[in-house]
């Protein structure tokens, strides 16, 4: 999806992160999740911005997966707990798809739809890489992204919060 597709689709997005982020470690509460989708909502119409929902062939939303290239004014790699290269960290628009969130719904999960959803949201993106943050306590999740490539190349702390985050690199060229 694009961003006017996925914003019209926001309901079913909503679904899904309000269900997975309850979960520990997350334990995002409704305020949580409002403030993540003034993020999504704004993130739908940032350029790169690409999303995959996952459905039941009844419909019900059962997976979500979405993000957009970074420009170069991102805040990202300030965030990190401790600074990584200036060739590492340099943005233009174009060499970073930051992959911002990725859930299944519990009874949905061990069935590879994680992975579609992966493989359908970077189909055809033309960055050269993919950065994500994950719960250090998401042991799961981070295999997961282990298993496809992905390396770990710090930690931080996102929007200044007071939790630390793994941050992952996978190289697509």
């Amino acid at each position: 999806m694009d961003g006017p597709s996925a914003a019209r689709a926001e309901d079913a997005f909503r679904l899904v992160y309000a269900e997975v982020f309850a979960e520990p470690p997350y334990h995002e509460t409704a305020a949580d999740v409002a403030a993540a989708f003034r993020r999504f909502h704004s993130g739908t119409r940032r350029g790169g911005f690409r999303a995959a929902l996952a459905r039941t062939a009844d419909g019900e939303p059962v997976g979500i997966a979405y993000g957009y290239l970074l420009d170069p004014s991102t805040a990202w790699w300030d965030e990190l707990t401790e600074p990584v290269p200036d060739d590492m960290r340099r943005e233009d628009g174009h060499r970073t798809f930051g992959l911002m969130e990725l859930a299944v719904c519990r009874p949905w999960r061990g069935q590879g739809i994680a992975r579609r959803l992966h493989e359908t949201l970077l189909d055809g993106v033309e960055a050269e890489r993919v950065l994500l943050n994950v719960h250090p306590d998401s042991t799961a999740a981070r295999a997961a992204y282990r298993a496809w490539g992905y390396r770990e190349i710090g930690e931080a702390r996102p929007s200044g919060g007071s939790e630390t985050y793994n941050v992952m690199l996978l190289g697509l060229r």
